[in-house]
């Protein structure tokens, strides 16, 4: 399934900046970055559970926010792109 990810996280400290770059890091381990603040992931049920796991362990609840989208079925007739990034299709090849 897609499950889209999107975070807010206070960036007034040297704290909130470091958990902002440990949440993007953790990101970047289970999908794709589409916008600063938002990944696309293929994850299955377990997967899904295993990062929110991880992610709320990393926010500050009291200044951070989580967000987490699944998307079920057909979920590429489900997200329109419009604009300049690129993205990569997820569940296709992976050539550099």
């Amino acid at each position: 399934m897609l499950v889209i990810i999107t975070y807010d996280v206070n960036t007034q400290t040297p704290n909130g900046k470091k958990r902002l770059r440990k949440i993007a890091k953790q990101c970047q381990n289970y999908g794709q970055r589409v916008q600063n603040s938002v990944f696309e992931c293929i994850l299955d049920y377990s997967k899904a559970l295993e990062v929110q796991n991880i992610l709320s362990k990393i926010i500050d609840k009291e200044k951070d926010s989580l967000r987490f989208y699944f998307i079920t079925k057909n979920h590429k007739n489900k997200v329109v792109h419009i604009g300049s990034k690129f993205t990569l299709d997820l569940e296709g090849p992976l050539i550099i």
